[in-house]
């Protein structure tokens, strides 16, 4: 299994996640359940002087989870909307979408010699 990183950076990386949601909706991030809940729970469970907190590492690994799977659904989303299909395409569309040029015609369409 991978390093989690520090409970930090998840905390940060779940906040951004939260901010790319809200700029869809158009309100600030802040105002919402999520983000009170968030940091609420980080609060809670930052390390003490135990040697071993087990309630804050299972916090943390949860939280990275749900950071993966958040930061996972958007990037689906920007794929399924860059590549999805949008219905019939053109010769020259096609071509475009491979990386391919059709070849001109020297007097343009319709052109017969």
């Amino acid at each position: 299994m991978a390093a989690l990183g520090s409970p930090a950076r998840t905390l940060r990386g779940l906040l951004r996640e939260l901010r790319y949601m809200n700029e869809a909706m158009g309100r600030p991030y802040r105002d919402t359940a999520a983000y009170r809940y968030l940091v609420k729970a980080f609060r809670a469970h930052r390390v003490t002087s135990e040697k071993l907190c087990r309630a804050q590492h299972e916090l943390h690994f949860q939280a990275a989870t749900y950071l993966c799977l958040l930061r996972s659904i958007r990037e689906h989303v920007a794929l399924h909307q860059e590549f999805h299909g949008k219905g019939e395409r053109s010769v020259e569309e096609s071509a475009g979408l491979v990386g391919l040029k059709l070849p001109q015609q020297p007097g343009g369409k319709g052109w017969e010699p």
